[in-house]
């Protein structure tokens, strides 16, 4: 299922973000910043524990997790994603899925791969700011998946209409979550209008 989370200030630092001429702090920031307003639409569905506690005052019956929480950026533009989730879930495990993209077929290539223990068990969140193609997404997914990970979310920042039917029709028990769905690829397979080269603009490569 898709999910576009729809929020003022989530459009305003996309706006930010959008502009050719924000630097690479400015870019940054505002990736970080839009991941945490994205997080609290990602763990809506998050199960819960109850757990007995002491407030100042009295016993009390509150709340915890009941699962961990792995967050898998693909390298390396989704990188850029990790600190904002995580600045809300401190407790979050984080894997990392290194790909490349070939410029002439547009075919995802993997060069890394790590993971936390007990993939199986948690709620396992594939970030990347860019879903294009939708290749890198599909085999991400892919991977996570031979891990044990059966509850699966992916969160970018903008999409294509194209990106999203290739996940949807690879993994749909995946569901996606985006800030904007944008209008198409190009022909070179960028989003358009999008963010430019996610990855150049973030370290600043270019």
């Amino acid at each position: 299922m898709l999910t576009v989370i729809d929020h003022p200030l989530i459009k305003h630092k996309l706006t930010v973000m959008r502009k050719k001429d924000t630097g690479t702090k400015d870019f940054r920031q505002n990736l970080d910043e839009i991941g945490g307003l994205m997080v609290y639409e990602i763990t809506r569905d998050l199960p819960l524990n109850p757990v007995e506690i002491e407030t100042p005052i009295c016993p009390y019956t509150g709340y915890e997790l009941a699962k961990k929480v792995v967050i898998v950026p693909i390298l390396r533009a989704g990188l850029g994603m990790v600190n904002g989730i995580q600045d809300l879930i401190p407790t979050a495990k984080i894997a990392h899925v290194g790909m490349y993209r070939d410029e002439e077929t547009l075919e995802p290539h993997t060069y890394f791969e790590k993971y936390p223990k007990n993939l199986e068990e948690a709620i396992t969140i594939v970030v990347d700011p860019m879903l294009a193609t939708g290749g890198s997404s599909v085999a991400a997914i892919d991977m996570v998946k031979k891990q044990g990970a059966t509850n699966i979310k992916l969160v970018c920042l903008v999409g294509a209409p194209e990106g999203v039917k290739t996940v949807e029709e690879a993994h749909p028990d995946v569901d996606i979550y985006l800030a904007s769905l944008d209008d198409h690829l190009n022909e070179h397979g960028y989003i358009v209008p999008g963010l430019g080269d996610a990855g150049d603009r973030i370290f600043g490569t270019k």
